[in-house]
C-alpha cells in the first residue's frame, strides 16, 4: 500500500519529515554525528543539550568560545586545557567541514552570517515554521533551543 502523502514526502527533498534518511538504501546522508568529545559533552551537557558541531559552523563555535564571559546571561568557567580541546573538536566537526545534507543547508540557508544561537539558522527556523508558539510555552518544552524535547533521538544526530 502506497500512501500518498509519504509519496509526496519522498519527492519534496525539503518535506518536514520526509528527509530521505527514513526510507531504505540511503546512507543516512542527514543524519548528524553524535557528539563524542567527552570534555564537550560534560561541560557545555551540564547546562544544556550538547549540540552536534554540525549544527553550526565554524566561525560560529569560535565566536560562542571567544565571548565566553557572556555565554546567553552565563559566565563559563572553563579551564584552558578543556577550551582548547572543545574548540578544536566544535572547528573540526562544523557545518562547514560536513558533508551531511542538514549541515549543508544549514550552511547554504547562511550566507554570509554568523549566528551565536542555532535557533536564528534560517533552515533551523523553516523547519519549525508551523509549530505555534504555544508549543514553546509548555514547561517541557520551554523553547526551540530545546531539541531533544520533541526530537527524541536528537542526541544521537536525528532529527525526526
Amino acid at each position: 500500500m502506497f500512501h500518498a502523502g509519504w509519496n509526496s514526502c519522498l519527492a519534496d527533498d525539503d518535506c518536514h519529515h520526509g528527509d530521505d534518511y527514513r526510507y531504505p538504501g540511503n546512507k543516512n546522508q542527514h543524519y548528524l554525528a553524535p557528539v563524542t568529545n567527552p570534555v564537550y559533552k560534560e561541560t557545555c551537557g551540564a547546562c544544556h543539550f550538547a549540540y552536534q558541531p554540525e549544527l553550526l559552523p565554524a566561525a560560529s563555535w569560535q565566536t560562542i568560545l571567544n565571548n565566553s564571559a557572556d555565554h546567553f546571561g552565563e559566565s563559563l568557567e572553563i579551564d584552558d586545557d578543556s577550551r582548547k580541546g572543545i574548540a578544536e573538536y566544535l572547528q573540526a566537526n562544523s557545518a562547514d567541514k560536513s558533508g551531511a545534507k542538514r549541515a549543508v543547508k544549514i550552511i547554504r540557508s547562511l550566507g554570509s552570517s554568523v549566528p551565536q544561537r542555532i535557533t536564528d539558522i534560517p533552515y533551523i527556523r523553516e523547519k519549525h515554521h508551523e509549530i505555534s508558539a504555544k508549543v514553546f510555552e509548555r514547561p517541557a518544552i520551554g523553547s526551540l533551543s530545546n531539541c531533544s524535547a520533541c526530537h527524541k533521538t536528537a542526541e544521537q544526530g536525528i532529527y525526526l
